[in-house]
This record gives C-alpha cells, structure tokens and sequence, in this order.
C-alpha cells in the first residue's frame, strides 16, 4: 500500500486567497471525493497535486519521497483536467502504449470497453465518447495515483456508470482523487469525502453534514 499525503496547501492570486492550509490524503485501493462549488479551487488544488501549478506553500509526499518537481511525480500521478487531451488525428489504439506499460496495454487492448473505439481518432468521437476513453487510460496507467476533474462531465447516464465501475475495478491497485459537480457519482464510489469551502477543507462523515455547510439544500 501505498499513501499520498498533501498537506498545508496555500495558494493566493494576487489579493485572492483561494486554498488555504489544505490537508487531505489517498491511499491505494480508496478513492478520495472533494465536492465544491464552482470557484472554490478543486482544479487548482488538483493541479498543484499533479505539479503543474505551483502553490505558495505545499508538502506533498507519496510514502517517504517528497515531490519538489514534475520529474518526481512521473510514474506516481497521472491527471485528468477539464478540458480534452486526446491528439485528434491519432487512432485511440496508438494511444494506449503512450499511457500504458506493455502488461496494462494488453489487458486495455482485449477489453471490451475499448475495442469499438480502437481505430477511431478523437475528432470523429462525441465528447462523452473522449471523456470516457480518456479515464480509461489513465485509469490503466502505470501511475500509483490518478487525479480525475470533472470524470462524469458530457457522458451518457450509460457511460457514467461504465466510468463508476472502471474506477472501482482499478482503485483496488491505485488510489483515485476524484472531483465531479454530480456529487451523487461521488458519493456512490468514494471511500471518503471531502468539501472544499471558503478556501478550507474539510472530512464529511454524511449527506447532513453537506447540507450543514451549505453545499446541499436542506430539502434533500
């Protein structure tokens, strides 16, 4: 097993504080859930994870390796951001090798949750489409953790649950952190929650404590 601890995240830009002494951890075989507004910080706090934005101060280590840089996170963290990353005149089956070593390739090559996509290239698919086969392989990375914004966003109620079962499947050997506004998709699959507000964090224990602070209308 192994563990991702991130710790005393601070991030301003300029006057604006948007994170502040953020603390939050993942293992592998759990996946993490940050639920949030729009605005709040959940994609800086997950680029920063994946070191692509850099904080005003952050502490973050997998088991005793502190990561200080891109190189150090190569083989550990493998993100998906909002926007699409797919070439578009590339055939999804030249992708999988790119992300993939040759033991998670083969397994992706005879699934069949990819075959129907295999000589496609993005420009033909529907975003859904992309979105999907983008978390599928990033999910069968080598990477010990997979960051995952926005996962649900454009895809079929179909795909939302292909997507669910796919990241329960690969969470047994990586850990997830995981970002989505259909925080019922988040519920559903997380080992543990979290809220990101007014720049902290905090661990929520049940739906009641989302509707406590505000993320959730008392109704539900």
């Amino acid at each position: 097993m192994s563990k991702l601890h991130i710790d005393s995240i601070t991030k301003s830009y300029g006057s604006k504080k948007v994170l502040q002494d953020i603390y939050l951890s993942c293992e592998t075989g759990k996946i993490t859930g940050i639920l949030g507004r729009n605005g709040e910080g959940k994609s800086t706090l997950m680029q920063i994870i994946f070191g692509t934005i850099k904080a005003d101060f952050q502490f973050i280590k997998i088991d005793q390796k502190i990561l200080k840089n891109q190189f150090d996170r190569k083989g550990n963290i493998t993100y998906l951001p909002q926007h699409s990353f797919l070439p578009k005149n590339t055939k999804i089956k030249n992708l999988i090798e790119l992300f993939c070593n040759k033991e998670n390739s083969k397994e992706l090559f005879n699934s069949d949750l990819i075959k129907p996509f295999l000589n496609q290239t993005s420009r033909s698919l529907s975003e859904g489409e992309k979105r999907f086969l983008e978390v599928l392989l990033l999910s069968y990375s080598d990477s010990k953790f997979v960051l995952l914004d926005e996962p649900f966003h454009s895809l079929s109620p179909k795909l939302i649950e292909k997507t669910k079962a796919i990241i329960l499947e690969k969470s047994k050997e990586k850990g997830f952190i995981i970002s989505d506004h259909n925080y019922q998709d988040i519920l559903d699959i997380s080992t543990d929650i979290y809220l990101l507000s007014n720049t902290h964090i905090r661990k929520i224990k049940d739906l009641k404590e989302l509707q406590q602070f505000n993320y959730l209308p008392k109704s539900i």
